[in-house]
């Protein structure tokens, strides 16, 4: 065998792995369940692609394939940040951001539904002697006792 036959030969069985992988990196795409899985996929699609565009490359020879290949590798790694920076500023709504989802609990037919949970209230401010709110920067404990200061005189007092 030539080197030229093992070369041709090789191509040939990456360019059948990139299709297989391809294949299944797209159904990936399609019924991932998460946006994350998605996002993943599509950045595995831009590695695969710029394999392909190696492969071609070794096969005719035309090196400028190489430099379009490095090109798109930078602008996919663009996109998935893009994509990132996406995914982490949406609102995260349950099971799309990849967390679980909270639990609910399961009550079988013909039973009563568990009560369900107190509401958290705000304390209500205290009212003073006359009736009147007090504000909430004017309350201080009733533990400390106030002390008040010595006026500075300004003479290096110790």
């Amino acid at each position: 065998m030539t080197s030229a036959a093992i070369t041709q030969f090789a191509v040939n069985v990456g360019l059948f792995v990139l299709g297989v992988s391809f294949l299944l990196t797209v159904w990936r795409v399609i019924k991932g369940p998460t946006l994350p899985d998605r996002v993943i996929a599509l950045d595995m699609l831009v590695g695969i692609v710029m394999g392909f565009i190696a492969l071609i490359a070794i096969r005719t020879g035309f090196t400028l394939y190489i430099d379009i290949a490095i090109s798109l590798g930078l602008v996919g790694f663009l996109a998935t940040v893009a994509f990132a920076r996406f995914i982490l500023s949406r609102k995260a709504r349950a099971g799309e951001d990849g967390t679980r989802p909270p639990a609910v609990p399961v009550v079988p037919a013909g039973t009563a539904a568990p009560p369900a949970m107190p509401k958290a209230t705000k304390p209500k401010p205290a009212k003073s002697s006359d009736g009147k709110q007090k504000a909430a920067s004017a309350r201080q404990p009733e533990d400390k006792p106030k002390t008040k200061r010595k006026p500075a005189t300004g003479k290096g007092e110790t």
